[in-house]
């Protein structure tokens, strides 16, 4: 799941958390801060017990990572019609198989 390590990042310094003080609070590992705030990936549990603890909103948290996946391009509507046209096919071809 990928989360916006800025508002993370800015949330705990924002404390005057270090990542070992967030991981003690949140429960989570400082591996796993240090991954959530360097490479913006963490598990849905891990983004909810960070949003619990800094008082964050999940969507919040998930809005820049999902705003920035819809600007690098059309890759989801171009991987659903090729799905569409390869069912399609997929059936044409069985149909001719069984006649």
């Amino acid at each position: 799941m990928n989360i916006d390590s800025n508002t993370i990042r800015e949330a705990r310094l924002s404390r005057g958390w270090t990542q070992q003080q967030l991981g003690d609070v949140s429960c989570l590992s400082l591996r796993t801060i240090q991954r959530v705030e360097s490479q913006g990936q963490g598990s849905l549990e891990t983004c909810n017990a960070l949003c619990a603890v800094l008082e964050l909103n999940r969507d919040q948290v998930l809005k820049q990572a999902n705003a920035n996946k819809q600007r690098t391009g059309h890759l989801p509507p171009m991987v659903l019609a090729i799905a569409v046209a390869i069912g399609f096919l997929v059936g044409v071809a069985a149909t001719l198989a069984l006649s």
